[in-house]
């Protein structure tokens, strides 16, 4: 896609947003509800301004994006050695598959009364609940590239006599780059979602317990001002980690 095409693109998903606030704003003024439980984008956004100006929403900011990279961190590093003891056998595969497969749908709401149960309404129980759910995709990601490197590899391994350990390090890892790197966006999402239904839980300080304590006390344009934050800071995350995944992947354009 050249220059021109990218611009186009982009002018156009600018263009979208744009609407879909004026869209919020004709709503809220002219749908006859309540600014109580409907604020406009305006209101919204002035809330956020205030929030930063009082210094209240810059620590909620903070503890968020700690907790969230964190939890997305231990989950990508624990998906990871897994995924490549997993995906390096193929008796463990076999072995494991089926268990991986019944646990993966499980909804980390499931693990969270166990985990309550040990650590309590914590800190450390929000980061351990972030870790479980995150790291699914990294895990899976990094079974199937590591189990699909490409056969010619393996032998060009074997010729070289390199051991298991340093077929696994020099070839199958960077080979499953683009799966891990993938599992580890899905993972940095899931770990936001947590972060936020911790916070909820167990009213440490984050975001979460912001919009929560907004919304009992029908503070809505806080209420929305905390959305449009967790938004951006996902936004944000996202466009890092695919330029990361562009600068680590640029070898396989040429």
């Amino acid at each position: 896609m050249n220059l021109l095409a990218r611009s186009l693109w982009f002018g156009g998903s600018i263009a979208v947003g744009l609407l879909l606030v004026a869209l919020w704003q004709l709503v809220a003024d002219h749908s006859g509800i309540s600014p109580v439980f409907l604020p406009g984008p305006t209101r919204a956004w002035s809330s956020v301004v205030a929030g930063f100006a009082h210094g209240d929403l810059v620590a909620f900011t903070g503890a968020t994006v700690e907790r969230m990279l964190y939890g997305w961190l231990l989950a990508s590093l624990g998906g990871i050695a897994l995924g490549a003891v997993i995906g390096s056998s193929r008796h463990a595969r076999e072995l494991l598959g089926p268990t991986l497969e019944m646990v993966r749908p499980i909804p980390v709401s499931a693990f969270m009364p166990i985990v309550i149960a040990f650590l309590g309404l914590t800190g450390d129980m929000v980061l351990l609940v972030i870790a479980i759910g995150a790291i699914w995709p990294v895990l899976l990601a990094t079974v199937h590239g590591i189990s699909a490197v490409e056969p010619r590899l393996v032998e060009v391994s074997r010729s070289l006599r390199l051991g298991r350990a340093q077929t696994l390090w020099k070839i199958a890892l960077p080979n499953a780059q683009p799966d891990i790197l993938a599992g580890m966006r899905l993972g940095l999402t899931v770990s936001l979602i947590l972060a936020v239904i911790g916070e909820m839980l167990t009213s440490e300080d984050g975001l979460g317990h912001y919009v929560l304590v907004s919304a009992r006390a029908f503070h809505s344009a806080d209420v929305f001002g905390g959305v449009i934050l967790l938004g951006l800071i996902g936004f944000v995350s996202n466009v890092g980690l695919q330029a990361a995944e562009r600068r680590l992947l640029r070898w396989r354009r040429r």
